[in-house]
């Protein structure tokens, strides 16, 4: 392409006078910056995104009594935006709202039924959809299923509390397909205990329970997630995993002092572990205070995390259908829109591996 330009500059310069000359230089530079624009607008569309946290299956399909499915689910996810984003894969999260705190307002199940209630949805919405999506236990199954035109599912559970102390139920969840866990949400469990404004709490580790969770884990190949650990369980597992672990939906404590988000040591030692940390798109994760999450604020965090942890630590864990926040991308076919502004500070290669390479090579150490 850039052999064009001088080509056209020659033919012009036989043909034409000085004026026509620069007009034809000035067309062809346009053309070029036209033709290149395109290109650019092919990568970001052509890209394929591995998401790695969101409430979908919980907070929109399960409760809605069938009312709502991936099919017309009104939220940030469903299978249409999906396509328009560029999906590789969703990892789609068990969220266990325990039911005597504000977020199982509704909820009277124990936390171990209330995972098969939403596991037999997460089942219907597989067979319903069987012609687009499938499930993958490992990057190979993502890699066939994307061969095969589909886009992969991968089960999760968000906050160990239905494991109750049983190591049976952990077997029985890798069974079932659960791949990744993340060991609390924001109450105590049998594991450990939650990220928290009380520093007693905060500096506290796992359990012993935990602990031999995350060898079993090890063991298995599911991966362990920190996302709502307190900071003395995010220490634990540094210690403890001989695997790489994830933040599957964290942000930088630094630019946003809240107790969810990981400090920079933390950023350290799991990229230093080979870890991922998938990006929050939270606003009060991204901006003290803030109900609005603008792109600049996601790509902020982004480079912090790139500078603090590596480039190879850096994925989306976007909460899709778990945030209230209003987003300026709306929803996940606004993602094209998130891999634009990454341009300027990120090259290609480096979009490529957020997207989907980072959690691709995690993924292959660690799932079974």
């Amino acid at each position: 392409m850039p052999s064009i330009l001088p080509n056209f500059v020659c033919f012009y310069r036989r043909q034409a006078g000085k004026a026509e000359q620069f007009t034809a230089f000035l067309l062809c530079r346009r053309f070029l910056r036209h033709i290149n624009l395109l290109k650019r607008r092919y990568f970001f569309m052509e890209m394929r995104i591995i998401d790695t946290h969101c409430d979908t299956m919980g907070e929109c399909i399960a409760r809605s009594g069938g009312k709502i499915t991936l099919q017309n689910n009104p939220g940030h996810i469903n299978m249409e935006k999906l396509r328009q984003g560029g999906a590789l894969a969703e990892f789609f999260a068990i969220f266990i709202p325990t039911y005597d705190s504000g977020a199982g307002k509704g909820v009277t199940l124990p936390p171990y039924d209330y995972f098969q209630f939403v596991y037999q949805a997460y089942l219907r919405e597989l067979e319903a959809n069987q012609d687009q999506l499938a499930p993958a236990m490992n990057g190979a199954d993502i890699r066939k299923n994307q061969a095969a035109g589909k886009i992969s599912s991968v089960l999760t559970v968000e906050d160990g509390v239905p494991l109750e102390g049983k190591m049976e139920r952990l077997e029985e969840f890798y069974q079932k397909g659960v791949r990744l866990i993340s060991l609390t949400w924001n109450y105590e469990n049998s594991l450990g205990f939650p990220n928290s404004k009380d520093p007693e709490i905060m500096g506290k580790g796992l359990k012993q329970f935990g602990l031999d969770c995350v060898e079993r884990m090890n063991q298995l190949g599911m991966l362990i997630d920190v996302s709502h650990l307190s900071d003395g369980g995010f220490w634990d597992i540094v210690r403890h995993s001989k695997k790489p672990f994830i933040a599957s939906h964290s942000c930088c404590r630094a630019l946003c002092n809240h107790t969810r988000n990981l400090t920079d040591e933390m950023l350290r030692a799991l990229g230093e572990k080979g870890g991922v940390v998938g990006i929050n798109f939270a606003a009060q994760f991204l901006n003290e205070g803030a109900e609005y999450t603008d792109i600049d604020s996601v790509v902020r965090h982004m480079r912090h995390i790139r500078d603090k942890a590596g480039m190879d630590a850096l994925g989306f864990g976007s909460d899709f259908d778990g945030i209230s926040s209003t987003l300026e991308f709306q929803d996940y076919a606004g993602m094209p829109q998130i891999l634009q502004a990454l341009s300027p500070h990120f090259t290609e290669n480096e979009i490529e591996k957020i997207c989907s390479g980072n959690m691709l090579r995690l993924i292959d150490e660690t799932l079974k």
